[in-house]
């Protein structure tokens, strides 16, 4: 399972290209795909990004909505319908396409950012405005984790 982790800011080129980080890529190797998926973010004017695995498992996850219904038709439609498949170039670059580019606000630099199994793509100046709000709700609201006890054999 891949891990993305970190904020790394780049630089997109004249023809549209940006380099993925290095440890996004070597999250990916392996993958029968050697790229990422890329779709517009459900909720935020940003980028959400993943490997291939990430998507295969949101088809295993349809599997559990009617096939015929009314939100079988809602989610395939908004997560499939736009997601794009962009491969590594030789230098680890994707090309974003235009609607991407659009949906997010993306100017000459973006913000990759790391969210665990899947990482975001945002125009630096937008996600530094909603990191400190999401930490101001966060702190307000007292958020935390659970430690999850060991396993007695000493594994996770």
């Amino acid at each position: 399972m891949a891990l993305f982790i970190d904020t790394f800011v780049n630089r997109i080129d004249k023809k549209g290209r940006v380099s993925v980080p290095a440890t996004f890529r070597a999250a990916l190797i392996g993958l029968p795909f050697n790229g990422i998926v890329g779709m517009p973010h459900f909720r935020y004017d940003a980028v959400q990004c993943a490997g291939i695995d990430w998507m295969e498992d949101l088809v295993a996850q349809m599997g559990n909505v009617d096939l015929f219904s009314d939100e079988h038709d809602d989610l395939s439609a908004t997560l499939f319908s736009d997601a794009k498949q962009l491969s590594f170039d030789g230098e680890g670059r994707v090309m974003l396409p235009d609607s991407l580019v659009t949906h997010a606000h993306l100017g000459d630099e973006v913000a990759f950012v790391g969210r665990g199994r899947t990482f975001e793509i945002w125009e630096p100046a937008r996600f530094a405005t909603h990191k400190a709000e999401a930490r101001r709700r966060a702190l307000e609201k007292g958020m935390t984790l659970r430690a999850t006890p060991a396993k007695p054999d000493g594994g996770q």
